[in-house]
């Protein structure tokens, strides 16, 4: 008697509840990991063979493979990751297997690619470093060597040289012949880093980032999945790229916010990469000069290492940081620089030395009011108000990227030429400097002023050129930028990011004002940062004013163990939404009614998210708390797994939350 063919499960990057079971051709030995073409529906699919098939489908209903694609087979390791990241996120596994694809575009190369990846020389450029700095270095280089599963905290302070540090680990990783993954926040970051590798290595690295050509990104996944590239920097999802034989991953600026994603696939970088590198058996190395909460939790419980820079680079010395109580001054309501911040921006300048405004708000200002009524002009699809952008000329929403222009008239009483700008944004601070000092010569850095990572660059260039006396801009001025001139720096309102009710409000302050602090005094002379401030009592102004950050973190850490949040707990959030408020409501209330009876999760809500409207989506909400030894995951997937959910309403599960929004 003739065997019967062996069914196979073929995974299709599709957000589908599993894989598909499908018959090979006469002949064919497909291995898992084999990329494969499928038909699907009426279309051809391009697929992974994932196992063997587990379907009780009689053979005569199942269709067959149709041939292999001329690719290198998907590593366990890949294959292993894409599987336990949708478990943990509770994701479909084909919406995971996507981001390993990049897209289906990528996957055929073409006739004019070039895949051209010269190597990199470990040993082109080695810095000379630091006693502190050989040190930690050699720390680093030895768990390249142990080749074995190891989480390193890179912990020093701003200006230390943490990044020519962890090169001497990429150095290691290269000589064994391996692929080295940088991983970074934010893409305007990348083009500071290229020349600094290139001088390194030799080389440039290979980039995975959303700014990318369509061309230049299939180049680069071809490069990287044949192994060919061995030094990849990227944005997050670099992270689910099929590396061969992948060595080593950096998570430099391992705090940042912007390494979670909040949409399709919701996840940590960081968190995902810890797992990545257990997966792969590899060292990990986090690097920050202001580690998150979650990294020195897990340091105190022995699952990571810690690799301390105690002091800056060379001569430089860590900034003096002052606080500018606001309540003594008696300011202009168009005036939002204090005398004592604006004497020492005049002083900076007549001094031939360049200054840094941040105030992390972009535009012209956040609210726009009607004086005759009161109206706030808001955003018809969020929960927010509507930013005045002066340079574009229209409102906008940041959220959902509606804009219109001012109206002649306000909508509710008919008042005409009413309306006023309430509160500071980068361009109305830039607005009163130009007022001031008419002959500065400044720059706004913005996420929506800079077209890209070269724009960033050019802006750094004429920073070092001298070309400019004034940087004002937001966030993305912290990250990591070295300008030796730069002396002075102004927090304009150092009490943003404060309210609101996050649990990580006080924590990201802390590190977003120490980070843009460290911007000051990176050259042989002094640096100064001056925090504008209502609030000079705060427990993050007064760790800022000490330098004093383990005496803070362990007081946050006690305040988060009392509220039952993370790290001490785990928390996760489900939310619904729909374009009818009642059907969202009711769904809401239906989950709620089915959560699972186990005394030990804490189930909070349902009630309206703090954006109880976003893109014109209604939005409810639960939050559930659980001990760190409940897997939270398993929980939610249970509990979830019988909802009826009606195809206008869709369910979102965000496992550890970062935004409250």
């Amino acid at each position: 008697m003739n065997q019967p063919p062996a069914t196979l499960r073929v995974l299709l990057p599709l957000p589908l509840a599993d894989a598909y079971d499908y018959l090979p051709l006469a002949g064919q030995k497909l291995q898992p990991g084999t990329v494969v073409d499928v038909p699907f529906g009426s279309k051809q699919m391009i697929g992974v063979v994932w196992g063997k098939g587990t379907s009780n489908l009689p053979l005569s209903k199942l269709r067959h493979i149709t041939g292999t694609v001329d690719l290198p087979p998907l590593p366990e390791t890949t294959r292993n990751f894409v599987d336990w990241v949708a478990q943990y996120t509770v994701t479909p596994p084909g919406a995971v297997l996507k981001m390993a694809f990049g897209s289906m575009r990528l996957l055929k190369p073409k006739k004019n690619d070039d895949f051209s990846c010269p190597p990199p020389k470990p040993n082109h450029h080695q810095p000379h470093l630091t006693d502190d700095q050989k040190k930690a270095a050699d720390a680093l280089v030895q768990k390249v060597r142990d080749e074995a599963y190891s989480v390193t905290l890179l912990d020093g302070v701003t200006g230390s040289g943490k990044t020519e540090v962890f090169c001497e680990a990429i150095a290691e990783c290269f000589r064994q012949g391996k692929q080295a993954l940088v991983l970074l926040p934010e893409i305007a970051m990348t083009a500071a880093l290229l020349d600094r590798f290139a001088a390194r290595f030799g080389v440039q690295p290979t980039q995975w980032h959303s700014e990318l050509t369509e061309k230049q990104r299939r180049i680069n996944w071809h490069a990287i999945m044949r192994g060919e590239s061995k030094f990849i920097l990227g944005a997050r999802s670099a992270l689910f790229l099929a590396y061969p034989n992948l060595g080593l991953i950096v998570v430099d600026e391992e705090h940042e916010a912007a390494y979670k994603q909040e949409e399709g696939v919701i996840y940590h970088g960081r968190d995902m990469a810890v797992v990545r590198a257990h997966l792969g058996n590899i060292p990990l190395v986090l690097s920050s000069a202001t580690p998150s909460l979650e990294t020195m939790f897990n340091v105190q419980q022995k699952k990571y290492d810690h690799v301390v820079l105690h002091e800056r680079f060379g001569k430089a010395a860590m900034p003096k940081i002052e606080l500018v109580d606001l309540r003594k001054y008696k300011m202009t309501a168009q005036n939002f620089i204090s005398p004592p911040l604006f004497e020492a921006l005049q002083k900076t300048i007549a001094d031939k030395q360049q200054a840094m405004l941040f105030l992390n708000r972009r535009g012209y200002a956040p609210l726009t009011l009607c004086r005759a009524c009161g109206h706030r002009l808001a955003c018809p699809n969020c929960t927010s108000w509507m930013i005045e952008h002066k340079q574009s000329g229209r409102l906008h929403c940041h959220h959902c990227n509606f804009s219109m222009r001012l109206p002649d008239k306000c909508p509710t009483c008919g008042a005409e030429g009413r309306f006023a700008a309430c509160g500071p944004g980068v361009e109305r601070v830039a607005e009163e400097m130009k007022a001031r000092m008419p002959d500065i010569r400044f720059a706004i850095m913005a996420s929506d002023t800079l077209d890209g990572p070269k724009a960033a660059q050019a802006l750094v260039n004429q920073m070092a050129n001298q070309e400019l006396d004034l940087l004002i801009g937001t966030q993305i001025m912290a990250k990591g930028y070295h300008f030796p001139r730069l002396t002075l720096v102004g927090v304009v309102d150092a009490d943003l990011g404060l309210a609101g009710g996050d649990p990580r409000a006080a924590e990201r302050t802390f590190q977003l004002l120490q980070q843009v602090s460290g911007r000051s005094g990176r050259g042989e002379d002094a640096g100064r940062v001056l925090l504008q401030t209502t609030a000079p009592d705060h427990p993050v102004m007064k760790a800022l004013l000490k330098g004093d950050r383990d005496s803070f973190m362990a007081a946050e850490l006690k305040e988060r163990e009392a509220y039952h949040l993370p790290p001490a707990w785990r928390l996760a959030s489900i939310t619904v939404s729909g374009a009818d408020k009642n059907h969202v409501i009711r769904l809401a209330e239906q989950i709620a009614a089915a959560a699972p009876q186990n005394q030990k999760l804490r189930i909070l809500g349902p009630a309206p998210a703090p954006f109880a409207m976003l893109r014109g989506r209604y939005r409810h909400r639960l939050l559930v708390q659980a001990p760190r030894n409940i897997n939270l995951s398993a929980s939610i997937r249970q509990w979830l797994g019988g909802a009826k959910i009606p195809r206008s309403l869709r369910i979102m599960v965000d496992i550890d939350p970062y935004s409250f929004l």
